[in-house]
């Protein structure tokens, strides 16, 4: 008899981040130390496109052109001295919801604490995927309440040509900075961060993600995991996690009609399965959703795991009358 990899008793809440945990851009803490007006990095990051067209390019990745220019304003100065250590220093000063990160650990409490749960060890996780930069996330006060972050990364320093050659000998830099782009995610790239959390190659490394790996020994399946962010921008999550019979919610920041509309189109087009404002207090509209989901999936897993019990073991014999 083959045993199966995992239990698949844990429950994954996959979130954005910008718009979704925070009202706003998680770099307003950046151009804020600098003094940088960000309406005017923003138009300059939307006009870069067009400006590298105009130079013969023709295939250009929008959604993580803001890193490079992020790059240039640290190399021309203006962003002086940014490294990691500082970008993690400034996302102690994002901004996040109502109701964060103490929402987190509820939620965890909620599924810990029911007796019927706890007998077959069903667990909450929550993994933050997001385009934006992942030093900043790892600084920002709902870091500790979660348990995976995926964003984009930054080098400082650089290797020469021939740094094998040189061997344990390490190259100095007088001022550390972020001079080049270690790791990308985006819109569509976050789909392998959650095929990572459903194979569980992120807590086991010698899993590949590209592993062809059975339904049942995936440690976390796509109908046990709830997606939650703002946008059009996570459409491709959206659709993976729809496709395979997860859970998927869209927020729109308290009193913003322009959002409202927004999400309301994206379960129009059957995109999500609902939507509410991102406030994540006890009695919200928002928070009720996601523990109701919480507890469907855990009930559902519950029903499984009972009816394999119930088929490996029979059923006792009987007097017959």
């Amino acid at each position: 008899m083959t045993q199966q990899l995992f239990l698949q008793n844990i429950i994954a809440c996959i979130w954005d981040f910008d718009k979704t945990l925070s009202p706003g851009y998680m770099q307003a803490p950046i151009f804020e130390l600098y003094n940088v007006d960000p309406k005017k990095f923003w138009k300059e990051v939307d006009e870069l496109p067009a400006y590298y067209k105009n130079d013969g390019l023709d295939l250009i990745s929008t959604d993580t052109l803001y890193l490079n220019h992020i790059l240039t304003y640290t190399r021309q100065g203006t962003f002086r001295g940014l490294n990691n250590a500082r970008l993690r220093k400034l996302g102690g000063k994002i901004e996040l919801y109502e109701g964060l990160p103490d929402f987190f650990d509820q939620i965890k409490h909620f599924a810990a604490t029911n007796p019927e749960y706890g007998q077959h060890e069903i667990q909450v996780e929550h993994y933050i995927v997001s385009t934006g930069l992942r030093q900043m996330i790892l600084g920002s006060q709902i870091a500790p309440h979660v348990d995976g972050v995926w964003g984009c990364e930054f080098v400082e320093h650089a290797p020469p040509p021939g740094y094998l050659d040189a061997g344990k000998k390490k190259f100095s830099q007088d001022i550390k900075i972020i001079s080049q782009v270690a790791y990308v995610l985006d819109n569509t790239t976050k789909t392998r961060a959650v095929f990572e959390i459903n194979k569980g190659s992120n807590k086991i490394p010698d899993i590949d993600v590209n592993a062809m790996i059975p339904d049942e020994d995936r440690r976390v399946p796509f109908q046990n995991m709830i997606y939650i962010a703002d946008g059009p921008s996570d459409i491709p999550v959206f659709s993976l996690i729809n496709q395979f019979g997860g859970r998927t919610f869209a927020v729109y920041q308290p009193g913003s009609k322009d959002e409202f509309s927004q999400v309301n189109n994206l379960q129009k087009q059957k995109r999500v399965q609902s939507f509410g404002e991102a406030i994540y207090t006890e009695g919200s509209q928002t928070s009720m959703w996601i523990k109701n989901a919480i507890v469907e999936i855990s009930d559902q897993i519950v029903k499984n795991r009972e009816r394999a019990l119930g088929d490996k073991i029979g059923k006792p014999p009987k007097h017959l009358e």
